[in-house]
């Protein structure tokens, strides 16, 4: 089946994204790998949101072991006639991927807040404050001025790192689920997870239907395999895209 098909390859990849959010947020807590910053609360204040942990980490399990899940058209059991269960599963795995919507969708909006806003640092003057709060973000361009951060070392290229990671990750899961909705939507709607044997005896009971129905619904999955495949494509070429321009912009630092 192809909807099954799809759920499941977009669950194993929601998987793989939560655990990497997981492991970014956590590294925010000890910039530079030093534990101090934590107990002394010189901390970017966005990093205690938990945008990785919770918007693009734990929430995003729920949507990927339930994609994986997919597997069987009753509900996890609960529907024993062959259409509710079907029915059911299509309506849960849409509302599966509305929770991962909203959870990508914070941890992107708190990344890129966390990168416009800059990370708290000792500058200059021995005062502890945001130092590029005022800058809109120009910062980021602006290599020269990182230096106004005496402490933590190297807080500024730790915080764009990482809230980067956490942007690009986020932005990643927030499309994969939003491919879930529109896989789910058009397969209840357009009926394209029926098989062969369920259109013909749909012809036999609608007469009617007999110039249509089944030539339509042998080509829509099909076509809906091949859309995601193409969104899947174009996430990854994002993804590289990314990764490049983060060695890039070390290279240059």
């Amino acid at each position: 089946m192809c909807y099954g098909r799809c759920a499941r390859c977009i669950g194993h990849s929601l998987v793989w994204l939560a655990i990497l959010c997981i492991v970014a947020n956590i590294l925010l807590y000890f910039p530079n790998g030093e534990t101090k910053y934590v107990s002394e609360n010189h901390l970017s204040r966005f990093v205690w949101f938990f945008s990785g942990i919770v918007g693009g980490g734990l929430l995003m399990f729920l949507p990927a072991f339930m994609f994986i899940g997919l597997e069987k058209d009753d509900c996890w059991g609960f529907c024993s006639h062959e259409n509710c269960g079907k029915r059911c599963t299509i309506f849960s795995s849409v509302l599966a991927a509305a929770i991962g919507v909203a959870g990508s969708g914070y941890c992107v909006i708190v990344a890129a807040l966390g990168l416009a806003e800059g990370p708290l640092c000792l500058n200059s003057s021995g005062q502890w404050n945001y130092t590029f709060a005022n800058t809109d973000g120009q910062y980021l361009l602006d290599t020269s001025s990182w230096s106004q951060c005496a402490e933590p070392t190297h807080v500024v290229e730790w915080n764009i790192t990482l809230f980067s990671i956490l942007l690009a990750l986020g932005g990643i899961e927030f499309i994969l689920c939003l491919i879930q909705i529109i896989n789910g939507v058009m397969g209840g709607i357009c009926g394209y997870h029926c098989s062969r044997q369920q259109v013909r005896n749909c012809v036999e009971i609608d007469m009617t239907a007999k110039r249509t129905s089944p030539r339509q619904n042998h080509n829509l999955p099909l076509f809906h395999c091949n859309l995601y495949i193409l969104l899947v494509l174009i996430c990854k070429t994002l993804y590289r895209c990314i990764i490049l321009y983060i060695f890039y912009f070390y290279k240059c630092v």
